[in-house]
């Protein structure tokens, strides 16, 4: 087997490694969303329910709920800077002794198309989604709390 059959085979292995992690990653996002939906339906549901020492039990589901909205962001920006750095990064110096570089070409390609649009990526939209289902949390929680305050005031 010739150094460059050798090159090609690791830059194959390495390409369909990347491919997996981000399959991966979709599937995080997945059960991170499936487990917000959840959360915010047993928030609605469980208003009228106290736990102990007169704490409704939305307020503890809308905390949980923030704490997981707080690890989706996380587990998407860690994924995402694995994402670039380990495989984007040495693709892209395995492709220089290839006679063909798709993925610089790729990243190029997408680099140009961003500078003369304003574009989101996915990532972007799903970190978005991760931001909106925490501020949906937070409501539910102030909600929840504004009357046991209001109640102790008076």
């Amino acid at each position: 087997m010739s150094e460059q059959d050798i090159i090609f085979q690791q830059y194959k292995l390495y390409s369909e490694q990347k491919e997996s992690f981000i399959t991966r990653s979709f599937g995080i996002n997945r059960f991170y969303m499936v487990l917000s939906i959840v959360l915010l339906i047993l928030v609605y549901l469980t208003k009228s329910i106290t736990f102990a020492y007169g704490i409704p039990l939305c307020s503890l589901l809308a905390i949980l709920g923030m704490s997981c909205s707080i690890l989706w962001w996380m587990n998407m920006d860690s994924y995402n800077m694995l994402i670039k750095i380990k495989f984007s990064n040495v693709l892209e110096e395995i492709e220089k002794q290839l006679p063909v570089q798709p993925y610089g070409k790729e990243y190029d390609g997408i680099r140009e198309y961003r500078e003369d649009k304003k574009m989101f990526l996915f990532s972007d939209i799903q970190k978005t989604v991760a931001v909106i289902v925490f501020l949906m949390f937070f409501i539910s929680l102030i909600e929840s709390i504004i009357p046991i305050i209001v109640k102790s005031v008076a």
